[in-house]
């Protein structure tokens, strides 16, 4: 891996450019910020970096990840844990930019992580706001041009250099740069600026955009009498099947709600409800998955097993919940262990293990963190994530067809995304 990947020395910076070199980056979300900061030279006469937010402050949607603790990566980044047409190519990046480049960026930005007991990383304040804040002031510590509210309107490629039409402070007006870094978002979140308008932009210069649909959101099913546990947690693996064929599995936690099911245990599959989207999807719900191993050992020891067996299974389970799956499988509360028949075992483990629900839906934008779709990894180089179709066009973040699951794996290629960029842009120069 390169151990040289982080904020350039300003030396080195200056002498990356060109006189006249102008930088466009479109997003000043994670990706956005970072591309700028990589790619910043020490301004000279004519150069600039330019970063360009809708919003009038920066990191908006940043604010939000982690539950406001900004949740950095995680230290099981494999490739396959997430949704790319081409593992290869995510490997590539992921080999390129891990953990430990992520830590190095961080840790020369001011921000020093730290990592929870299952491989988790988060800033040391663990605050998000903290995170904006010192970003903020290296992005003017650096020289960036800072254009907060202000609309990218289009975008075109034009004799070698890219027109950007913006509306601002109640004026439209074209400016030209020579470098583009589209970093603008996919749809997730609107409220706090991301639409995907810029997308026809790319389709126009001959870019493929693929359907964008949510991700990372609830899953909306028939409860039916499940309904009863609305408001319950649990830790369950979790299942989503189309017309009997399962296509993904994940464990985590997960809330009953009055539409069906939230939390990191369904999150981690909603993305399949938009890919087959009015076809015949059921979600499985393992509710005991993580403890079966124990009770089992206790089940198949009849002659030594002592208590109820509502006594063994509130040993994983809250008494609503136990309570719950007894009354559907017909077994009394007080049915001891030793007295278990085999079919009243099967029909709670049919109830509390493999009840299929219909899905009906999942959430929409506005209550989903990322999308898919976009510009698909083909078109992208995924060590400097520049365009294979634009000279000097990056694309970064959520604007390519990549995701990841919940837990620091969607803010690790968005940052990481934005480091390589920027990093192309000044090796670039140096080698021309």
């Amino acid at each position: 891996m390169d151990s040289q990947i982080g904020i350039q020395p300003a030396k080195d910076a200056r002498a990356s450019y060109n006189e006249g070199m102008k930088i466009a980056v479109i997003g000043a979300g994670a990706a956005g910020i970072m591309a700028a900061l990589q790619a910043a030279p020490v301004m000279q006469e004519g150069e600039e970096v330019t970063l360009f937010e809708h919003n009038q402050t920066i990191g908006r949607k940043l604010l939000v990840t982690g539950s406001g603790r900004c949740n950095l990566t995680n230290d099981t980044l494999i490739p396959s844990l997430y949704y790319c047409s081409d593992p290869d190519w995510i490997e590539k990046f992921l080999d390129t930019f891990g953990v430990a480049e992520m830590k190095e960026v961080f840790e020369k930005l001011g921000i020093p992580t730290i990592k929870t007991d299952d491989g988790w990383y988060y800033p040391l304040s663990q605050s998000a706001q903290s995170v904006v804040e010192i970003l903020k002031e290296r992005l003017g510590e650096v020289g960036i041009k800072l254009r907060a509210a202000t609309e990218v309107e289009w975008f075109n490629w034009k004799d070698g250099q890219f027109e950007l039409k913006l509306n601002w402070n109640e004026q439209k007006t074209v400016e030209r740069f020579d470098k583009l870094v589209l970093a603008a978002g996919g749809k997730a979140y609107p409220e706090l600026g991301s639409k995907g308008n810029l997308f026809p932009a790319l389709e126009r210069l001959g870019h493929t955009v693929e359907r964008i649909s949510p991700a990372l959101g609830p899953i909306f099913v028939d409860l039916g009498a499940f309904k009863a546990l609305k408001g319950l947690r649990f830790d369950a693996v979790t299942s989503i099947y189309l017309d009997g064929e399962r296509l993904g599995s994940t464990f985590g936690n997960l809330i009953v709600t009055e539409k069906g099911f939230n939390g990191p245990g369904v999150m981690n599959l909603s993305h399949f409800v938009g890919l087959h989207h009015g076809k015949n999807l059921e979600l499985q719900v393992n509710f005991l998955a993580p403890f079966w191993e124990g009770m089992a050992e206790e089940l198949a020891d009849l002659e030594n097993a002592w208590g109820s067996l509502r006594g063994l299974v509130l040993r994983a389970l809250a008494p609503k919940a136990v309570d719950f799956f007894l009354s559907q499988a017909e077994i009394a509360p007080k049915t001891q262990i030793k007295a278990v028949e085999g079919e009243q075992l099967l029909a709670l483990l049919r109830v509390a293990t493999d009840n299929r629900f219909k899905v009906k839906g999942a959430g929409d934008f506005k209550n989903s963190q990322v999308t898919i779709g976009g510009v698909p990894v083909g078109e992208v180089d995924p060590l400097s994530f520049e365009s294979k179709l634009i000279p000097g066009l990056y694309l970064v973040g959520e604007t390519n067809n990549v995701a990841g699951p919940c837990g620091g794996y969607n803010l690790h290629y968005a940052f990481g995304s934005g480091i390589l960029a920027g990093k192309h842009l000044v090796s670039s120069k140096q080698n021309s």
